[in-house]
């Protein structure tokens, strides 16, 4: 890869070879530098190559990995779902509250005037107060422990799902451009095939061995090819765009990912029985449906909560650093402080009549509850079906693969030896349009088949749940 840059001095003729290439009016900068001569000349040159190589685009090649490591890295849904897992952090701490004492300081201070028996002038003055409430007993307080723990649970497989969409859209993007730019390559080679035909029966023509019909034959399917070569560059195109969403690749600064390699046909041994148990353990989708039952479990207990009592205690401590200062709202010095005090108070409190506002908030918690259930139970129900279709799926591929690869070779040979017989007239045009045809759709039936296995084997690995996950210790509770 074209390195960017001023190079040394040793390395300067193979660079400014490399970099000169491309450019014919640049030809003269190699001779200046060695020769000596022009070196003003040189350096002008040398500015300017340099700067369109910086201003170029580099196309850089990608393997799978690492597009699926891009991926991770810096798709915007999945760092959405990094944020998600903060704020689930904070919502946790949230539910926990309620566990925790709560505490309140203040400090009154200001200026008391005014005339009552015993007492006259202008005094300032300063209280100090402190308040602290404890919950004793609360139903509600053992569920909202757990259900800050949900909450980080599903923000946790949330963030999974999420990492699971976008590998796998950027793994079929990147099949999908693969597929495509092969199937432009092998129309393109086919198009040539026809082109050099058209060449011959043309020489032919002007020849006299021929009549125009031979070369109006030969024209026809090397035209009808483009419209073909057209549509696979758009597809590849688009595949090219869609792994640059996933890889947060922008168009307008950067070229579009180029992926590297070629479809390749892995025949793969599968024990369905054992991966149908496994893919209920494993998917992310499958965990967070359980969670969300979950959740909403625990919120439905957290509402019916309020039907039992709830016992609270409590300090109240005020610090008088002198005497004689009126209480607010006293009527008698008797009221007022006379020095620091603390009182301790404990309440409960108990709704004994339900107007039906807990109640109909239970019912609507239990409705969510009922509906989660059933939608993961209905997951979890489809999860055997999805592998056995997969599985039926990949084993069709394969089964066409073998096929399609020996119809392959026969209809490349025969292509072959039509081609060496039509340029001597012992073939008609006819019989070597209908072999190149043939030979086009086998090969293009063989990519078909390595394509499909592959995006098969994708759709085995997201079934299975077999994408890379993130894992978190969830903290225990204190």
């Amino acid at each position: 890869m074209m390195k960017r840059g001023l190079p040394s001095a040793r390395n300067q003729s193979v660079v400014v070879a490399l970099w000169a290439t491309p450019y014919a009016h640049l030809k003269c900068i190699s001779a200046a530098l060695f020769t000596g001569k022009r070196p003003q000349l040189a350096r002008i040159h040398l500015l300017s190559v340099l700067l369109l190589g910086c201003l170029a685009h580099e196309t850089a090649a990608v393997t799978l990995e690492q597009v699926l490591q891009t991926t991770l890295e810096k798709n915007p849904a999945i760092q959405e779902g990094k944020a998600g897992l903060e704020r689930a952090t904070g919502q946790r701490l949230v539910f926990r509250s309620g566990v925790w004492p709560h505490i309140e300081l203040g400090v009154p201070a200001g200026v008391q005037y005014g005339h009552r028996a015993g007492e006259s002038g202008v005094k300032g003055f300063g209280v100090g107060r402190g308040a602290l409430d404890q919950t004793l007993f609360n139903v509600a307080v053992p569920h909202s422990l757990q259900r800050g723990d949900v909450e980080v649970l599903i923000a946790q497989q949330q963030l999974n799902v999420a990492v699971m969409e976008q590998l796998h859209a950027a793994r079929l993007a990147f099949y999908a451009a693969l597929y495509n730019r092969s199937l432009e390559s092998i129309r393109r080679e086919q198009q040539q095939k026809l082109q050099e035909n058209v060449a011959t029966q043309k020489n032919r023509y002007e020849a006299g061995l021929a009549d125009r019909s031979a070369l109006t034959s030969a024209t026809i399917p090397a035209s009808e090819l483009e419209p073909q070569i057209q549509s696979a560059h758009r597809a590849y195109l688009d595949a090219q765009l869609q792994l640059a969403q996933a890889m947060a690749i922008d168009p307008a600064n950067r070229s579009l990912p180029e992926p590297e390699g070629e479809l390749q046909f892995v025949p793969i041994h599968l024990d369905l029985d054992s991966e149908k148990a496994a893919a209920l353990e494993r998917r992310a989708d499958v965990k967070l449906a359980r969670l969300f039952v979950r959740a909403a479990n625990h919120d439905e207990r957290i509402i019916a909560a309020d039907y039992y009592p709830v016992a609270t205690g409590g300090f109240r401590g005020e610090y008088v650093p002198v005497t004689g200062i009126h209480r607010q709202g006293s009527t008698s010095r008797t009221q007022d402080f006379i020095g620091s005090e603390i009182r301790e108070r404990a309440a409960y409190t108990w709704r004994v009549v339900d107007n039906g506002k807990v109640g109909g908030a239970v019912l609507r918690a239990r409705s969510a509850r009922e509906i989660n259930e059933l939608t993961c139970r209905k997951l979890e129900a489809n999860i055997p079906r999805e592998l056995s279709r997969i599985a039926d799926w990949l084993n069709a591929t394969e089964e066409r693969q073998r096929s399609v690869a020996g119809a392959s070779e026969a209809a490349e040979e025969s292509a072959r030896v039509i081609q060496e017989n039509v340029a001597s007239g012992l073939v008609s045009p006819l019989e070597y349009r209908v072999t190149q045809n043939a030979f086009l759709e086998t090969k293009s039936g063989l990519l078909e088949a390595i394509y499909q296995h592959n995006l098969a084997m994708a759709e085995w690995d997201r079934a299975t749940g077999r994408y890379f996950q993130f894992s978190y210790n969830t903290t225990k509770s204190r």
